[in-house]
């Protein structure tokens, strides 16, 4: 069991999202603290890992809105959970086609991992780029964020709903093991759910209020200064009442109460869900679309026809092996979904219409 009983020296029983967010977070104990967990070595990957194609079309994307915001002088670029620094070194590269939005840009790395954080600021040398601890620091704009795969590694809350009663779920540490229980859930939480429309069925009822107060700030921040905020995260966008906690380790899938600290959890987006959440902070939120959809709108395809004419027939398979992955309905395609929130006097929606 490791380190687990560390997690739980304050408390034995704790709600489902402290837990995860100890487990994930925890400075001495958490996940994401202790090693480089993208990549063939490590646990999983994500797009940036997969093809650099992925952070071009993003960066043609954001070029696109730095003309429609009217070219400003200077605009923040913040990267929510930069990972290994993948995204971030592509798009600088990238952005040097570009010398007048490269001049302009200034690009801010939120990251909460230590270990993730080193690995950044070796690989990311550039005059360009700087880390934040709290977005609440950022008090310029306009501004634009981004995450891939960020909203999926928030911790969530869990609840069900039987025979009209609302259960909250906590992780109980017992005899050296975690054990998930159900204690009847507070008035001010049910109203929340209730504020939603999260209580019609029966069934799991997953509330991300962690990423909530997390994204209230990038709300705050869209509305004063000018901007929107791009997500990219495999999620559902019809309603379900389903427990969507998952989690990973060596590239296979791992039981939530084992491994606990040494894999990774994240659970499924509930699009229809954020895109309420963005509404009622005064967003503006374009359809919802696919991975699939996005990349094709903005040119991959075509990106990858350029590609091709200098390649070798090996090279050439690989490049179309990467493709699919990123665009087939079966793979990430439609798995992965894209959320665009803007402020509302914004008119721009390249690639949502």
């Amino acid at each position: 069991m490791g380190k687990i009983d560390k997690i739980f020296l304050n408390s034995k029983i704790m709600s489902l999202d402290l837990f995860l967010e100890k487990t994930l977070y925890d400075k001495k104990f958490g996940y994401y603290q202790k090693k480089n967990p993208f990549g063939k070595t490590g646990d999983f990957v994500t797009a940036p890992n997969i093809s650099n194609i992925f952070c071009e079309m993003i960066t043609v994307w954001v070029v696109s809105f730095w003309e429609n915001l009217k070219k400003p002088k200077r605009l923040n670029f913040v990267e929510l959970g930069p990972g290994n620094g993948d995204f971030c070194e592509i798009l600088i590269k990238t952005l040097k086609n570009f010398p007048e939005v490269y001049d302009s840009i200034n690009i801010i790395l939120y990251e909460k991992s230590y270990i993730l954080k080193k690995i950044q600021k070796k690989r990311l040398v550039s005059e360009k780029v700087s880390w934040v601890d709290n977005l609440k620091n950022i008090k310029s704009g306009p501004i634009i964020f981004f995450g891939n795969e960020f909203l999926d590694a928030l911790p969530i809350k869990q609840f069900k709903k039987i025979n009209n009663n609302i259960f909250e779920k906590y992780a109980n540490f017992k005899n050296g093991k975690v054990e998930f229980v159900y204690k009847k859930a507070v008035k001010k939480q049910i109203a929340k759910l209730r504020s939603y429309g999260l209580l019609k069925n029966e069934g799991v009822i997953e509330y991300p209020e962690y990423g909530f107060k997390e994204l209230n700030i990038i709300c705050k921040k869209i509305n004063k200064l000018n901007g929107g905020a791009l997500f990219i995260d495999y999620g559902y966008e019809l309603k379900k009442n389903i427990d969507t906690l998952q989690s990973v380790i060596k590239h296979n899938y791992n039981k939530i109460d084992q491994n606990i600290g040494n894999a990774d959890i994240t659970s499924l987006i509930n699009f229809p869900l954020y895109k309420q959440y963005f509404n009622v902070n005064n967003l503006n939120v374009e359809n919802i679309i696919t991975q699939s959809q996005f990349l094709q709108k903005m040119g991959i395809i075509e990106r990858a026809n350029i590609l091709r004419k200098k390649m070798n027939l090996s090279e050439k398979t690989n490049l179309n092996q990467r493709i699919k992955r990123l665009i087939h309905p079966k793979m990430m395609g439609e798995n992965f979904k894209v959320i665009f929130a803007k402020n509302k006097k914004c008119d721009f929606s390249l690639a949502f219409k």
